[in-house]
């Protein structure tokens, strides 16, 4: 049976980055903080926290925070407990999912979220290592103990500021020009540009750009003439309809599907989320 006060203060610690604050959030001294992770570590026969700082959990100490979040979220369902605080619901989200539909579907449960942002080709490595309970990917292959629910399809499209599209394709969207002008990324794991000039020219391009690693700032050095980029539909609209972006090429969208992934152990806990994220996609989300 594991220490399960011993575990909130592995979570606290972990989310608030110190032992001090850990202590302090949950009313004990930092001295006792410091005895349950000695236990917890002793019993586990390893070491759970990277005391920094900041204070980091190792792969088993999140691993271990999430198992105490999931007993949370089940006893929350189950009601045996009514006055206790809402539990902690740690999901693997993509930026552009987060920046559009998702906060519509947050409300579906009484809980405390804690999201993990991150690429939707990559969202899914979340859950492979016990981190999270669910998670939206755009990988359909379910990770042993999960069901995977098909969404539908975010559409992007290659999007830049009349100016920039002048300077850099002078005489079309070539594979030169591509190679040449400067693209925006997310991140190192956005793969999104490059998908969309291979489907363009036929060949795998290495693309030059900035890093942006948030969905609205992205849109917003977009529009500001500092390279082309993948911009969702829904927020890529006021922006084309106000002549402000333009498309590289009207007629070749990218389509990405995306995936709910839901650990199954807490799939009942988690069925009114999965029902409005569900609804919600079939409302937003291409078929």
């Amino acid at each position: 049976m594991l220490d399960y006060a011993a575990l909130a203060a592995l979570a606290e610690i972990i989310r608030r980055g110190s032992f001090e604050a850990a202590a302090a959030a949950l009313g004990v001294t930092p001295s006792a903080i410091s005895q349950r992770i000695k236990g917890l570590e002793e019993r586990m026969g390893e070491v759970l926290i990277h005391r920094g700082p900041p204070a980091r959990g190792t792969a088993m100490g999140l691993r271990l925070m999430q198992h105490l979040d999931q007993v949370r979220v089940l006893e929350q369902a189950l009601g045996t407990d009514p006055g206790a605080a809402p539990a902690t619901l740690r999901l693997a989200v993509n930026a552009d999912s987060l920046a559009t539909w998702f906060p519509r579907v947050m409300t579906a449960l009484d809980v405390i979220y804690d999201l993990v942002v991150d690429d939707q080709d990559h969202a899914r490595d979340w859950l492979r290592k016990g981190e999270v309970s669910a998670a939206i990917s755009s990988d359909p292959e379910p990770v042993p103990g999960c069901d995977a629910y098909a969404l539908g399809h975010m559409r992007y499209h290659a999007l830049a500021t009349p100016a920039f599209i002048a300077r850099h394709f002078p005489d079309g969207v070539t594979e030169a020009a591509l190679r040449r002008a400067p693209s925006v990324i997310f991140n190192m794991k956005d793969a999104a540009q490059s998908r969309w000039a291979e489907s363009l020219t036929g060949t795998k391009l290495h693309l030059s750009g900035h890093q942006v690693p948030a969905s609205e700032a992205f849109a917003r050095v977009v529009e500001l003439g500092l390279g082309w980029g993948m911009i969702p539909d829904s927020m890529a609209a006021p922006a084309l309809a106000a002549n402000r972006l333009a498309h590289l090429a009207p007629d070749l969208p990218l389509d990405i599907a995306l995936y709910w992934h839901v650990q199954r152990a807490i799939r009942p806990a988690l069925a009114s989320l999965t029902g409005a994220i569900r609804k919600r996609a079939a409302e937003d989300l291409r078929p």
